[in-house]
């Protein structure tokens, strides 16, 4: 078996036994998925600090610390979270910079103060607004919305791209993939959201599969790309090694970051204008 197979049967391997375990506690919803959610959060926030800052300061375990917690925000209603975030990140912005700006160094502290702020918002505004999606009484359907434009992208632009795939994509950033793997992730994308809707959800229009399968299909792999670009300008191959076969927790849902806003996006201000 070469080494490519066998990275697969070790990714489909981690799917089956992490997948069941996820949407057990997302379908429970409450507190169970605001555990999932917030944990998740603040493993991504420490990937993000142990690539970019080369170790965890005492200020990077603060953000790791409040990007865990922001995805227990929604507990407390929709008002009250969007405040008490709104709190969380304008005091941490404040403790950031004057963090380093008391113990430096000084000619790296604007870089370190930047990655303090954008590691905790990295990890915490799609976490949230995926905690923000479950709180909602259709929630557990919103949430699979996000995860169905995430993970059918992913999985048929990898068996495009690898059967497929013969003309670059971003080679400078991900040289592996490919404009058919793209498309094909795309039709992914809105192929599963029609196939959740007649097997699954009724709830969705057309509309819904046709705007978030679209959406996600483009904003997904954007999500792929900018974490990609985030290793390679400090050469790292993986964000980390918690997932067999898929590396650290930024490497498995890079695209549910920036998918799972668009879809709170959507649900919140779009989807009674179609």
């Amino acid at each position: 078996m070469n080494e490519k197979n066998k990275n697969l049967l070790i990714r489909i391997a981690s799917a089956v036994v992490l997948l069941p375990c996820v949407l057990f506690l997302l379908w429970k919803g409450g507190v169970y998925s605001a555990i999932l959610l917030g944990l998740t959060a603040a493993a991504c926030a420490s990937e993000y600090y142990a690539i970019t800052l080369k170790g965890l300061s005492p200020a990077a375990w603060v953000g790791i610390v409040l990007a865990g917690a922001v995805p227990f925000l929604p507990l407390r209603g929709a008002e009250t979270a969007g405040q008490l975030a709104y709190w969380v990140t304008a005091g941490f912005f404040f403790f950031a910079w004057t963090y380093h700006l008391i113990r430096g160094p000084l000619p790296e502290a604007p870089t370190r103060s930047a990655h303090l702020i954008t590691g905790f918002l990295y990890a915490a505004v799609g976490l949230m607004a995926l905690s923000a999606l479950r709180m909602r009484p259709d929630g557990m359907a919103w949430v699979i919305c996000a995860l169905v434009i995430t993970w059918a992208n992913d999985t048929v632009a990898y068996f495009a791209g690898r059967f497929l795939g013969r003309h670059k994509l971003y080679v400078e950033v991900s040289p592996n993939k490919t404009w058919e793997g793209f498309f094909g992730g795309l039709v992914g994308s809105v192929g599963g959201m029609f196939i959740a809707r007649a097997g699954f959800f009724p709830e969705f229009t057309v509309a819904d599969c046709v705007f978030t399968g679209i959406a996600g299909g483009i904003l997904g792999p954007l999500g792929d790309l900018c974490e990609s670009m985030l290793k390679r300008a400090y050469g790292v191959k993986d964000s980390g090694k918690l997932i067999p076969g898929h590396g650290g927790i930024l490497d498995r849902i890079d695209a549910l970051l920036f998918n799972a806003p668009l879809v709170f996006i959507y649900v919140q201000f779009i989807r009674h204008l179609l």
